[in-house]
């Protein structure tokens, strides 16, 4: 059984930073881990993804601000966010795609950033 077990949510002011963490339990020949978020009322996008190989991909509205890493030993993803911005409030979900396309949700941390 996979599990996805989140956690650096917070609050925190404009300008700031966190650093999110979500580790995997239960999980074999992983092919990439991700980060996406959902503010209310949007619907759930695509942060930041690392493939197994190191390969990331970001969103263009966090480029240049959060860095997406992975310690493969582990099977723990990190997202480093700095220059934190109002809208980057949402709530954070983990996300883990096996090599044989299955995907998992972790249960989510919010993330509220204030002016």
């Amino acid at each position: 059984q996979v599990q996805l077990v989140e956690s650096g949510g917070g609050l925190v002011q404009a300008g700031g930073s966190l650093r999110l963490s979500c580790a995997a339990s239960g999980s074999r020949f992983i092919a990439a881990m991700g980060w996406y978020r959902q503010a209310p009322g949007n619907q759930r996008d695509l942060v930041a993804a690392i493939t197994r190989g190191g390969d990331t991909n970001y969103a263009d509205s966090v480029k240049g601000r959060f860095t997406i890493s992975t310690d493969n030993t582990k099977n723990t993803v990190y997202l480093q966010m700095n220059s934190l911005k109002p809208e980057d409030t949402a709530v954070y979900y983990c996300n883990l795609r096996l090599n044989a396309g299955y995907t998992y949700w972790g249960q989510g941390t919010q993330v509220t950033v204030s002016s």
